[in-house]
């Protein structure tokens, strides 16, 4: 299997959207790894001095603007053989900081609590590398466990170019805290290729995000991609070393629960020959509801469940 690099700059990124008209930068074969790196922010959110901002970051706000309001996203990678249809496994082997520093905001209109805040309050949030914390203003450090808010196949071809704001079935803006180093993501494939995009670092982030925003940043990750033509998904699914996870992306978030919640009893079924009762009983028993986020216009919800819980039944 090849290994690959792709390095964030105004050439490799596409800001603020997703369409499945864009060029691939890369075609891999299946199995192969890919290390993308990342970078996060507008320049209303640039930090001044000693943080360093990366040339790549600069230079992509002094040429270009984004084509619709959302992320900046390094790809699309093309894997060569997918069809709509099929699966992508996305395998994250590793993730590392891109940057020295973070920035997290307050704002009107905007989070959980859209009309609570009056102004604008934006922290910028020193990353030590070494200990892998982030330093709050009051002088708090939280532990790091970066993840990736943005990962994404491209949408149908009708759908057009689409924000990458709203999480979809193509995936997109997930920010599931979940999807750390070591953890899987399945991707349902809409288009030929694939078209795997990755963006919107996060050094650390809460289930909910509440205030709209986690510790924004710049990262590096490394994703070992496998085309699955033996699965058929209609939403995003996970696999954590313990825990299988469903997800479900609706404006509603009592529809998310459903959606994921259904997802979850079929997977039981399917994997261990139980009935839909049993398995909907085991998820009462067994599984974590946790809502994903609230604040990115289609809520989200996952649904994890201990993998060692998946045993064929024994009649």
């Amino acid at each position: 299997m090849a290994d690959y690099r792709i390095d964030a700059s105004p050439e490799s990124v596409h800001w603020g959207y997703f369409d499945a008209g864009l060029s691939p930068l890369l075609t891999v074969d299946s199995g192969d790894t890919v290390t993308i790196s990342t970078i996060s922010g507008g320049p209303e959110v640039m930090p001044k001095p000693p943080f360093v901002i990366p040339e790549s970051l600069s230079t992509l706000h002094a040429t270009q603007r984004p084509k619709l309001p959302g992320h900046i996203c390094t790809g699309p990678v093309e894997v060569r053989g997918a069809k709509a249809g099929h699966v992508l496994e996305v395998r994250i082997k590793g993730i590392e900081l891109n940057y020295d520093w973070g920035f997290t905001y307050v704002a009107p209109l905007k989070g959980a609590l859209p009309d609570d805040f009056d102004e604008m309050h934006l922290m910028h949030i020193p990353l030590d590398r070494e200990r892998m914390t982030g330093r709050m203003p009051w002088g708090l450090e939280l532990p790091l466990k970066p993840f990736f808010g943005v990962m994404a196949v491209a949408p149908p071809a009708s759908w057009g170019a689409l924000s990458t704001l709203p999480p979809r079935r193509n995936g997109g803006n997930l920010d599931n805290k979940e999807l750390v180093a070591g953890t899987t993501l399945y991707l349902p494939i809409h288009v030929d290729g694939a078209l795997f995009s990755v963006g919107d670092g996060h050094g650390v982030q809460g289930d909910g995000e509440v205030c709209v925003t986690a510790i924004e940043t710049g990262l590096i990750g490394t994703f070992e991609l496998h085309l699955r033509e033996n699965m058929r998904l209609t939403w995003p699914l996970a696999e954590t070393p313990t825990h299988i996870m469903t997800m479900a992306f609706d404006p509603d978030l009592d529809d998310c629960v459903v959606i994921a919640l259904r997802d979850m009893i079929d997977l039981i079924v399917a994997r261990t020959g139980i009935t839909k009762a049993e398995a909907y009983a085991l998820c009462s028993l067994a599984a974590d509801l946790r809502i994903t986020q609230v604040v990115n216009g289609n809520k989200g919800v996952h649904v994890m469940l201990d993998k060692s819980l998946l045993q064929k039944a024994q009649r």
